[in-house]
């Protein structure tokens, strides 16, 4: 089996070829770029399995680097800021990244994120396997007014109309009608979505929440404050 191709960008020279090098050892193929144009010719061309992307690189800064790779691709993107900035973070995730990381970072946590974003991916780019997708697995679309979803065939339609959904915003999605007008916590959700038995960010179930409102309608996941949040049955 080949292993898993990884772009890397990220314009500091030394964090570049030592984080290449860490991952290499874990067993990752690496391509790596010092910009975010040359970044988004190596996804085109290469076709990654995953892009880590840095906040700050010139060229094509990372935040629009990965609003590139969203409209063309649901690869999973996970985002590198140098400050755990509310706002470093909220772009990124806002632009479609599934997970991000601040630096300075430890290569073993680095690697652990990458394979737990992948490990939920199905390795493929795809929201197979984990909790989510077993939760949400077999039988008859499930329908909530509009709202169509189809477990099997893993699409979405409102009003008719199919949804794209990332493969992260699939399995949160999944994780809720699973448990329709049940308040799910932001800490069940990282563990069950996310792949976090280490704990999270809860900043990133919030954003992906608030994407998964403007496609399925904002009024279909309710916020209860202080507990979590819940799909309308």
């Amino acid at each position: 089996m080949a292993a898993t191709h990884v772009l890397f960008v990220e314009d500091d020279d030394v964090i570049r070829e030592a984080t290449q090098l860490a991952l290499e050892r874990a067993g990752l193929a690496v391509t790596a770029a010092p910009d975010g144009l040359t970044g988004l010719e190596l996804f085109r061309g290469d076709r990654p399995d995953i892009a880590l992307l840095d906040v700050m690189v010139p060229g094509l800064d990372g935040v629009s680097l990965c609003r590139r790779i969203r409209d063309e691709s649901t690869v999973p993107v996970i985002m590198l800021s140098a400050r755990a900035d509310s706002i470093d973070v909220v772009l990124g995730l806002e632009a479609g990244a599934d997970d991000y990381v601040t630096k300075p970072f430890d290569s073993a946590v680095l690697v652990a994120r990458i394979r737990a974003v992948l490990r939920r991916f199905g390795h493929a780019g795809g929201p197979e396997g984990g909790g989510a997708r077993e939760a949400g697995a077999g039988g008859e679309p499930l329908r909530f007014g509009d709202l169509e979803i189809d477990r099997d065939g893993m699409e979405v339609r409102r009003s008719g109309e199919r949804v794209a959904l990332t493969p992260t915003e699939m399995r949160l999605l999944l994780e809720f009608s699973a448990a329709p007008g049940t308040v799910l916590s932001r800490d069940r959700l990282l563990e069950r979505v996310w792949d976090y038995d280490w704990g999270g960010d809860t900043r990133v179930v919030d954003v992906h929440v608030q994407r998964l409102r403007t496609k399925i309608g904002q009024d279909r996941i309710d916020t209860v404050r202080g507990f979590g949040y819940k799909l309308r049955g």
